[in-house]
């Protein structure tokens, strides 16, 4: 599947195409044993930064998907401004998170299921469209919410049993 979509396709369609690419991302989290989080930066319909979670396996507490893919994608543009992009993400960002995609100009952050630990896209507080702050983020959520929410939930629940077995 390419990474460069058709510029006729519906809003729905064309979030869920993304979304299913920040879940290939997640599975990669996945497979290291790190919780199944993905994100991926778009510009001009194409991926310029992808990210998954990689907080364990780097010993960092930054190293969240939404971050990795920021930073990316500003490596990719040569600017920490991401006008014009979108960020999908597959579990609602976090206060972190939030704030690195105001403080980046991200104009649009679509994210797959609610976080409700620590979701400030809408959940415990909607950090992205403050309007006190100087630039806010347009949020959709809930797309591929079924698909992204079985990521975690699986996830945790085999964690959980590993946990019984030890």
């Amino acid at each position: 599947m390419s990474n460069v979509v058709d510029k006729s396709v519906s809003d729905d369609a064309l979030h869920e195409f993304w979304m299913r690419e920040a879940i290939v991302e997640a599975r990669k989290a996945e497979a290291l044993g790190e919780v199944p989080i993905g994100a991926i930066v778009v510009c001009q319909g194409k991926i310029i930064g992808r990210g998954y979670n990689l907080r364990e396996t780097t010993m960092d507490s930054t190293a969240h998907a939404e971050m990795v893919a920021i930073r990316e994608a500003s490596k990719t543009l040569n600017s920490w401004r991401l006008l014009g992009c979108r960020l999908y993400v597959t579990l609602e960002p976090c206060p972190m998170c939030a704030g690195a995609i105001v403080q980046s100009r991200i104009p649009l952050t679509v994210y797959g299921t609610p976080d409700p630990k620590a979701g400030c896209a809408g959940t415990l507080m909607n950090l992205l469209e403050e309007p006190r702050f100087n630039h806010r983020t347009e949020v959709i959520q809930g797309i591929l919410q079924e698909e992204c929410a079985e990521l975690l939930t699986t996830f945790f629940r085999r964690l959980r049993q590993r946990g019984r077995e030890i």
